[in-house]
């Protein structure tokens, strides 16, 4: 099944008439790989709207990809890797690789007209309980905090709820007592058993995190999100150790040395993502590594479409699975475009059923919100 073709392009979630606005915006970066007249689906990190990963997909990939049978799945991601390994293995690159190993499996699903969970051995469940993942609250009140949450909880019936800091990077510290006071209101919304986490992304010191952390505990909060800055294990450690709640990271990591360098730190829940963590193949090697360590695996997904349907169909063959899936703000944007992305279904998320991704496309608004980037 020898690959014909690679097309990169964004798909735009903003207002379908103006799509040259999305090409640095709000957007889903895509590979789409040809191999044996199918076309196979892959997901890039949305980090400065994936544009980056893109271009090194197209510039230094794409012609490496011409010609190689599709099937030679694990060959063609170590060539590609060590093809480039002077400019990773960390970030762009390892973005760039996970797209097109999501569209590789999404190839060898349709080639096979199996889903992809099945070729990974099968399925423990095809029900995924989800957790509504709520940002911006940095930028709320109280009040305007205990509103969105009351409105996702009404709107969406998730089985838990994270409450997310989405500010600025460097902004240590800031307040402390404010954002406790949101956790409190929150927690008395939804009442003593509901399962609450909070995730502070990098936004607190060691001994404010830990301080923030006891008041978690106190509410009953079952995780404490990225408490310090993702790039200092040994600080993200230090915390985990130091307080009962559970403390998970790994949102950023992008290698398997990464995620064991945050389990050798104490960290005892991993959250990698599938559009940085080396895709389908990545994560699954994840899995295995916390699986060995006594590690909850938990993914980080907040993108719509193709990365979210990929999670979900890795989630669906972990017979260690602990906590929800994750379910960020705006899930619903690509709604019109990949007509049956997974959405909140009593609590689950639904995994597709059909070959490869199991996503179907409308290929007229497809055509209507891609932006093909320029060299």
């Amino acid at each position: 099944m020898k690959i014909t073709k690679v097309e990169t392009f964004l798909v735009h979630w903003g207002d379908v008439s103006r799509p040259a606005e999305a090409a640095f915006g709000a957007a889903t970066a895509v590979v789409a790989v040809h191999a044996g007249g199918l076309v196979g689906l892959g997901e890039a990190s949305p980090m400065q709207g994936g544009v980056a990963s893109l271009q090194v997909i197209a510039r230094d990939m794409a012609p490496a990809l011409i010609g190689a049978d599709a099937l030679d799945h694990a060959v063609i991601l170590d060539r590609l890797l060590h093809k480039l390994i002077k400019l990773g293995p960390d970030g762009i690159v390892t973005g760039a690789l996970a797209a097109i190993d999501i569209a590789l499996w999404d190839l060898k699903g349709k080639a096979f007209r199996q889903p992809i969970y099945k070729l990974l051995g099968g399925a423990w469940r095809t029900r995924i309980p989800f957790y509504a993942s709520i940002g911006r609250n940095d930028t709320r009140d109280v009040d305007g905090v205990v509103k969105t949450v009351e409105a996702r909880l009404k709107a969406e019936q998730p089985s838990a709820i994270k409450i997310r800091w989405d500010g600025a990077r460097g902004e240590i510290d800031r307040d402390i007592a404010g954002d406790i006071a949101k956790a409190k209101a929150v927690r008395r919304l939804v009442g003593d058993g509901y399962p609450l986490a909070f995730d502070a992304n990098n936004r607190y010191s060691i001994g404010a995190a830990i301080r923030v952390g006891r008041a978690l505990e106190e509410l009953g909060y079952v995780w404490f999100e990225e408490p310090v800055e993702y790039y200092h294990p040994k600080a993200m450690g230090e915390v985990a150790q130091r307080l009962d709640i559970t403390v998970s990271a790994g949102e950023q990591s992008y290698t398997l040395q990464s995620v064991a360098a945050l389990i050798e730190s104490g960290v005892r829940m991993v959250q990698p993502d599938i559009v940085k963590m080396g895709g389908v193949t990545g994560l699954m090697q994840c899995a295995a590594l916390c699986h060995a360590h006594g590690v909850e695996f938990v993914p980080h997904q907040t993108q719509p479409s193709i990365g979210n349907a990929a999670n979900l169909h890795v989630l669906a063959t972990h017979m260690r699975a602990t906590r929800p899936a994750e379910l960020a703000d705006g899930w619903s944007r690509c709604a019109d475009t990949f007509v049956n992305a997974p959405k909140p279904d009593g609590g689950c998320l639904v995994v597709p059923d059909g070959p490869g991704l199991g996503l179907v496309v409308d290929e007229a608004m497809l055509a209507r919100r891609r932006v093909d980037l320029k060299g």
